[in-house]
Parts: C-alpha cells; sequence; structure tokens
C-alpha cells in the first residue's frame, strides 16, 4: 500500500497540491495581498509546472500500470484545488488592473460553479456505481481553463511584455467558461438519467 501511494505518478499529483499554497505566497511576499511583477512571474512558473504534472502523472500511471486508488481520487482534487486557488486569487487582487473583475467574475463563477456540480454528481453516482467518464471536450475544456490561467497569472506583468496579455487571458476565461457549460449540462444529464432510474 505504501509502495503505490509513493510511486511516481503520485508524487507529481502530490508536488500539484503543495503548489497550491506556494502559489498563494507569491502573492503575499510583501506580507499582504500585492502581486508585483516578480510575484506574477513566480506564480506562473509554479503554476505551469504544476499543470505539466497534470499530464504526466496520468501518462506514467498507465504506462508504468501504476494506477492506484489514492491517485484516482487525488488526481481530480489537486486539478479542482489549484484552478480555485488561482481564480480566487486573481479576483481578490484588486490592486492592479488585470485581474478578474467586472463581468470576468461570471466566467470564474461558472466555472468554480461547474466543478461543485460535477464533483457533487461523481459522489452521488460513486455510491451506485455508476462511473462518468471524462469526456474529450472536458479535456479541452480543463486545457483552455489551463492556458486562460497561466495568462491572467502573469497579467500585468506580461503585458510589458506583450500588451494582450491580460485581454487573451480574458477571453481564454470566457471560452473556459462556455465549454464549462456545455460539458456541466452533459454530465448532469448523463447522471441524471441514473438519479431517475432510482
Amino acid at each position: 500500500m505504501a509502495q503505490r501511494a509513493f510511486n511516481l505518478p503520485n508524487i507529481l499529483t502530490y508536488a500539484r497540491i503543495v503548489a497550491v499554497p506556494l502559489v498563494v505566497l507569491c502573492f503575499f511576499l510583501e506580507g499582504h495581498l500585492k502581486s508585483s511583477d516578480f510575484a506574477r512571474w513566480s506564480a506562473l512558473v509554479i503554476f505551469l509546472l504544476a499543470s505539466i504534472t497534470d499530464y504526466f502523472d496520468g501518462y506514467f500511471a498507465r504506462a508504468w500500470q501504476q494506477t492506484s486508488n489514492i491517485g484516482k481520487m487525488l488526481d481530480p482534487i489537486a486539478d479542482k484545488l489549484l484552478v480555485a486557488t488561482c481564480l480566487l486569487l486573481l479576483a481578490a487582487d484588486t490592486d492592479r488592473h488585470g485581474g478578474i473583475a467586472g463581468w470576468s467574475l461570471w466566467a470564474a463563477i461558472i466555472i468554480l460553479c461547474r466543478e461543485i456540480l460535477v464533483s457533487g454528481l461523481r459522489e452521488y453516482l460513486a455510491a451506485l456505481k455508476v462511473s462518468v467518464p471524462v469526456t474529450q471536450l472536458a479535456k479541452w475544456k480543463t486545457t483552455i481553463q489551463m492556458v486562460a490561467i497561466a495568462f491572467l497569472l502573469v497579467g500585468p506583468a506580461g503585458d510589458k511584455i506583450f500588451p494582450l496579455t491580460t485581454q487573451i487571458g480574458l477571453v481564454l476565461l470566457w471560452i473556459a467558461a462556455l465549454v464549462t457549460l456545455y460539458t456541466g449540462y452533459d454530465y448532469f444529464r448523463a447522471g441524471l438519467k441514473h438519479i431517475m432510474d432510482e
């Protein structure tokens, strides 16, 4: 059991969870919520490394046949922790232009609500021994979401090098939100069939 818990795929998942407080720390380097250029670039590097582990933990688990129950449980949790934390930080950082504010908050709310809804649905269906597979579109949603957050994390610091950094991030966030709505409906429709059968 201990050997499975500490295989490479699971260690990569643990690393993604550890990355969450590290990203938060970047925004609090000065003792309060303040995102300097250094903080933004540091958060981006940590986020990108964490996002890369999301691909490799699944790849190594399948390639080396090291799938485990703890990995299956923690992998989606790690993703949701990382995404939710970054969205909340970006919404809270009102000192500098380039965060999630105004109408863009709705995109973040849609993404977070969908994650909660799907998690609750999966938990309920798991009790019924029903598995809802991840669709290809849902994987694309995750990719768009991660790229959007990466652009928004670097935000104003990135705008100094490439002026459209923040705008690209916001556009991608809205695209991710729209795809999120569709995939969330898709999951709910598939789950509702089993709920109505009960």
